[in-house]
This record gives structure tokens, C-alpha cells and sequence, in this order.
């Protein structure tokens, strides 16, 4: 409580202050009382069977299926946002399916999945809710897996991490001005986050960047960051560089060319960066997985058609190559190894 009266929400840097009844700038985390509530609990907008490379994770049990669900809000305001529908919407309290942490759990069970994915909307937001369903998930030997933009506070993300498995963590761009101008937030606590997790935890990690043309696209910002990457986070955290789609208040942006993804993959590998990927396009080079040391084709994926190779229990079946990773025995299996985990 501040001595104004207002209390302070302490999840994300943003800290809302809030008087009685007033929502925070995710709109789903209101003041009730003397208390923070989260009025997305226990709601969910519904369940959907992915390809885990969608999330994206490419080395985390690769071609197994994983539960994916969400709720509504965020805590960034992206002008580019794929899943507006979600992370914008003011209406929820009249939406949304009830759905239990156990009854996700027990649907990722009956469903085959070995994997939950908190996705779609950013579960930093509906923090309370995913550890609760992490927690159900971990009692039935389900992992989970957190899709985030990492703008978690330092005292939030132990809590938070400590329940997830694995982590693909959105860096959206690599200047302070484009998180305040296109995301209306900040870029240091989410390279801080991508240091945290990387150093400080056992969650398996992969990063995404999505690149906008014109935006954070360019030769020398791809090769700053390059740097950076291969400096905090080492060379074996696998990178995905996705394709723009204009979208939400970016309509007028043209969509990413194949070209640009192929130039920033390259600029990364120049880095010594192991395992860099590209994304909503067709590219099978770009998106298989490649043995560092023999380059012999591991894990082939043309779209979401993914062949399991030349990997044999986390390792290259051709030269032994230790692949960092958790890998299953087979699609659809149990995790076999967790390795790799740092350079």
C-alpha cells in the first residue's frame, strides 16, 4: 500500500498503482479491496492441439504435440500484435470457457500431449493461473511450456519460472526506442529476463524475433544483437527469425521478404550462433535442425511436417555431436536427455 492509498502492483515493470476497482494497464489484474485480483482466472479462451514447433521450440521434445490455451490481456501494447483479438480485448468478463488447472492437465493427458504451452496472450498477465496449471501438469509428468515477451519483474519471475519446463521468449527488438515507440514498454528488462533464464534456471530456452521491415530489420542492428546474443546467452540457444504479416495498427507495413530472414540467419551464424531458425515462410534449410559438427540433417521441418533424422538420444546418430536440448525417444514420447544446457 502507498501512502496515497493506492497499491502497487509489483508482476511487470509497469507497476500499475491502483485505487479500489481500477483495472491495470493489462485490464485483467484489478484492485479489489486491499487486494490484487486476477479476474481471468479459471478462463481460458479455449484448447487447441499444436505442433510444439509452433510455439516456436524446435528442441524441446521436437515433433510431439502440446496443449495450448490462453486467457485475455497483456502487458505490453504492440502496434504489430498477432493475437489482438486476445491481448486487447475489453470484454472477457462475458467470455471465456471455465477451465480448471487440473481439468488442463488432465485434457493434456487424455489428448496424448507431453507438453502444455501458456500461449497466445502473454501468461506473465495470468501468472497465478499458469503456476497453479504448472503445478497440476507436473503432478501428472506433463511439462509446460511458457510463450512470453519476458516483462516480468526480477521479484515475479523466480515464482513464475520455477514452475515452467521451457520458454520461447519474444525479444521484439533490440533499441530502447522501438520497445517505448512500437510496444510502449522496456527493452532491458527483457534482455534481463533472457540472461535470468539462461544463467540462473534449468528452464529449456529459444528466443523469437520477428522482423519488420523498416523497423528492426537492419544489417547492423541484426549484427549488434548478434553479439549480444552469443555474449549473454552462448551459442546453443536455438534463435528463430520470423516473418512480419501486417497486422492490428501495422497494416500499412509490407510483409517481411525471405531475403531479410536469410541475411539475418546468416549474420547470426557469422556469430558462431549454432542454431538460428527462420519462421512463417517456407524455407526447410532454415528451419531443420543441422548437426554443428558433421551437418548431417538431424530434424527435418517442411512447414509443421517434422522427421526426427539423424538424432538418437540427444546426440547426432552420424558423429555423437551432443545437441543441446530435451528430446523424447520418439514423437510423441517421453523426454530422454536434457543437455547442452551451457556453452
Amino acid at each position: 500500500m502507498r501512502p496515497d492509498g493506492r497499491i502497487e502492483c509489483r508482476l511487470c515493470p509497469r507497476a500499475c498503482k491502483l485505487r479500489d476497482g481500477q483495472r491495470g494497464f493489462c485490464f485483467v489484474r484489478r484492485r479489489v479491496g486491499d487486494a490484487m485480483e486476477l479476474s481471468t482466472y479459471g478462463r481460458t479462451s479455449g484448447l487447441c492441439v499444436d505442433p510444439i514447433e509452433k510455439k516456436p521450440l524446435n528442441h524441446f521434445l521436437p515433433g510431439t504435440s502440446v496443449l495450448s490455451f490462453g486467457t485475455a490481456g497483456c502487458n505490453l501494447g504492440c502496434r504489430f500484435c498477432q493475437n489482438w483479438s486476445l491481448s486487447k480485448a475489453r470484454d472477457w468478463d462475458r467470455m471465456g470457457e471455465a477451465a480448471t488447472p487440473e481439468e488442463i492437465a488432465g485434457a493434456a493427458g487424455s489428448l496424448g500431449c507431453p507438453s502444455v504451452a501458456f500461449t497466445y496472450n502473454d501468461p506473465v498477465v495470468f501468472a497465478e493461473y499458469a503456476i497453479d496449471t504448472a503445478r497440476a501438469c507436473r503432478a501428472r509428468g506433463i511439462r509446460t511450456v511458457a510463450v512470453t515477451a519476458g516483462y516480468i519483474t526480477p521479484e515475479a519471475r523466480a515464482d513464475f519460472f520455477r514452475e515452467m519446463d521451457a520458454a520461447n521468449v519474444d525479444l521484439k527488438g533490440f533499441t530502447e526506442g522501438f520497445y517505448r515507440r512500437l510496444c510502449l514498454s522496456e527493452l532491458q528488462p527483457v534482455l534481463d529476463t533472457l540472461v535470468y533464464l539462461r544463467r540462473e534456471t534449468r528452464v529449456w530456452l529459444e528466443v523469437t524475433t520477428l522482423l519488420i521491415p523498416g523497423e528492426n530489420d537492419s544489417a547492423q542492428q541484426i549484427d549488434r544483437v548478434s553479439d549480444w546474443f552469443a555474449d549473454k546467452l552462448g551459442v546453443d540457444v536455438p534463435w528463430h527469425f520470423t516473418a512480419f504479416h501486417p497486422d492490428f495498427r501495422m497494416l500499412g507495413h509490407p510483409p517481411t521478404p525471405p531475403e531479410t530472414l536469410a541475411r539475418a540467419r546468416k549474420v547470426a551464424r557469422s556469430k558462431g550462433l549454432r542454431y538460428v531458425y527462420l519462421g512463417n515462410v517456407r524455407d526447410s534449410d532454415g528451419g531443420s535442425t543441422w548437426c554443428p559438427s558433421c551437418g548431417d540433417l538431424l530434424v527435418e521441418r517442411r512447414g509443421y511436417d517434422v522427421r526426427v533424422r539423424g538424432l538418437i538420444g540427444g546426440r547426432c546418430g552420424r558423429c555423437g555431436c551432443e545437441i543441446p536440448g530435451v528430446f523424447a525417444g520418439s514423437p510423441g514420447g517421453r523426454p530422454a536427455a536434457a543437455t547442452g544446457r551451457r556453452s
